[in-house]
C-alpha cells in the first residue's frame, strides 16, 4: 500500500476542497467539513493497489499432485473505478485455469482481483491483468477470465442505461484455441 505524507494528504484534501466549491458547494457547511478528509482517505483505500504488481497474490503455490481438471473460481465479486470518470462499476470476475503442475489457494483469486481492482481501470485492462497475472505466474496450460460489470458512468450520468452489464473475456493458451473448453468454462459458471 502506498503511504501518503502529510504533505500529500493536504494536497489531497485540499483538492477535494476545491471541487466542492468549483460545483457550488459551501465545505464549511456542518455536513461537508470533514468531507475532504473522508474522501482523501477513502481514494486512498480504493486506489491502494496502484504501483502494486497483482501477480503478488499469487506467490505461494503449490505442486497439483497431477491433477489435470479445469479449476474454476466464479462469482468474486469486484469494486473499481472507471479511469474515464473516476466513478465506480462492479460486478462478478470468473477464473478457470488448467494447471501444469502448480496451482494457488483458492482465496488468492481474490486477492488478485481486489489488488487489479484498487487502481483507476477499464474493464478491458482489467481482465487481461488478472488472465496475464495467472499465465505468468503459475504457467498453466490455459486460463479465461471473464468479468461482468456494471458501470455507473453509463448508468447514472451519460446515456443512463441502468440496465446494461458489459461483458469482457481473456482466453490464453488452450482455452484460445479448443471450443470445448470454453463451453466447458461457461458450464461452470452457469451451472455450477
Amino acid at each position: 500500500m502506498t503511504v501518503i505524507n502529510t504533505e500529500e494528504k493536504t494536497v489531497l484534501e485540499s483538492s477535494i476542497r476545491s471541487i466542492l466549491l468549483e460545483i457550488g458547494e459551501n465545505p464549511d457547511r456542518e455536513g461537508l467539513i470533514d468531507t475532504p478528509r473522508r474522501v482523501a482517505n477513502m481514494y486512498r483505500e480504493v486506489f491502494a493497489g496502484v504501483g502494486v504488481d497483482p501477480r503478488i497474490a499469487l506467490s505461494t503455490t503449490f505442486d497439483s499432485e497431477g491433477y489435470e481438471g479445469m479449476i474454476v473460481v466464479k462469482d468474486i465479486e469486484y469494486y473499481t473505478f472507471c479511469e474515464h470518470h473516476l466513478i465506480p462499476f462492479f460486478g462478478k470476475v470468473h477464473i478457470g485455469y488448467l494447471p501444469q503442475g502448480k496451482i494457488v489457494g483458492l482465496s488468492k483469486f481474490a486477492r488478485l482481483v481486489e489488488l487489479v481492482a484498487q487502481r483507476p481501470q477499464v474493464q478491458e485492462r482489467m481482465t487481461n491483468q488478472i488472465a496475464d497475472s495467472i499465465i505468468n505466474v503459475l504457467d498453466p496450460l490455459g486460463v479465461m477470465v471473464s468479468v461482468e460489470g456494471r458501470h455507473l458512468c453509463m448508468c447514472a450520468r451519460g446515456v443512463k442505461k441502468t440496465g446494461s452489464l458489459t461483458v469482457t473475456t481473456a482466453k490464453k493458451g488452450a482455452f484460445g484455441k479448443d471450443t470445448n473448453l470454453i463451453n466447458e468454462f461457461y458450464n461452470n459458471i452457469n451451472n455450477g
